[in-house]
């Protein structure tokens, strides 16, 4: 991440808080990932100097009027973005493994909505003065290197990682909305419901782990690969840019995340893996 020193700024301090409060996972309206128990949120963002309001589109007021909070949402809308758009591609190849109509059919309209989640996105990205084609180039390499060492060997595979490895990458993009301002993380949050899919995934997979045994102890193994590389990739995102990274560890003027609150981070990412896995019968 690079560090950029600027000027001592003020502030924002006629921003209201939101009526909604925190995040449902953090209902004590404190964040619990960094040493002194609380965060920075969305309505503590520094103001930024005249040059840089300037470039903001005349509609945007607080938070977003900051140039460097606003080139972290918009990097972070397009990963979310081009996330929905793979997945869309890969519940429809997954769709050519189903054993049965019915099973097609069902991931076909997954697969539908997963597309629909994606316009609203762009479109914000584009009130936000971005090219949202161009904002979510940077994340090709990874998202789809990720899917190319992921790609299942059969129907049960392909149903565990729509299961846990997208869920995975969900759970990260909730944990960053948390430094988000409301709108912002109530798109985020939006884009990233599992939606009818989860269940789905869950009973055909109870089903055949039932009817054969062995099938769970490959199943296992297959999710433990998921999660190394999701966390690979999530890991890979965040360093790659430095305007998310910056939105999760800070700068020079707004404290962040510590190395060790990131570490903690990643451990909650791993304990809901695991409680998927469990739901699935399986050991994680």
């Amino acid at each position: 991440m690079r560090l950029i020193h600027t000027q001592p700024r003020t502030y924002v301090g006629d921003v209201a808080r939101s009526s909604r409060g925190p995040p449902a996972s953090h209902p004590e309206g404190a964040c619990p990932w960094s040493g002194s128990g609380s965060f920075t949120p969305w309505y503590r963002y520094p103001a930024r100097m005249a040059e840089s309001d300037a470039a903001a589109p005349a509609e945007l007021t607080g938070a977003l009027a900051d140039r460097d909070y606003r080139e972290a949402v918009v990097d972070l809308l397009a990963v979310v973005a081009y996330g929905e758009l793979s997945a869309f591609e890969r519940l429809v190849e997954d769709a050519k493994l189903a054993p049965t109509l019915e099973d097609k059919l069902a991931l076909a309209q997954m697969a539908g909505a997963e597309l629909a989640k994606v316009q609203p996105l762009i479109d914000r990205i584009s009130k936000l003065g971005g090219d949202p084609f161009a904002a979510m180039a940077p994340f090709h390499e990874a998202l789809d290197e990720f899917h190319a060492h992921t790609a299942p060997a059969d129907w049960h595979e392909g149903l565990v990682k729509a299961f846990v490895g997208d869920s995975l990458a969900r759970d990260f993009y909730r944990e960053i909305a948390a430094f988000l301002d409301p709108d912002t993380r109530d798109l985020v949050v939006s884009s990233v419901v599992e939606g009818q899919h989860s269940a789905f995934a869950v009973d055909r997979l109870r089903q055949a782990i039932a009817d054969d045994p062995p099938l769970g102890g490959r199943l296992a193994l297959w999710g433990r690969r998921l999660m190394g590389e999701a966390l690979i990739q999530a890991q890979r995102v965040a360093a790659d840019r430095d305007a998310l990274t910056a939105l999760l560890v800070g700068g020079v003027d707004r404290p962040g995340l510590d190395l060790a609150a990131l570490g903690r981070m990643f451990t909650r990412l791993t304990e809901r893996h695991s409680e998927r896995m469990a739901e699935l019968g399986l050991d994680p």
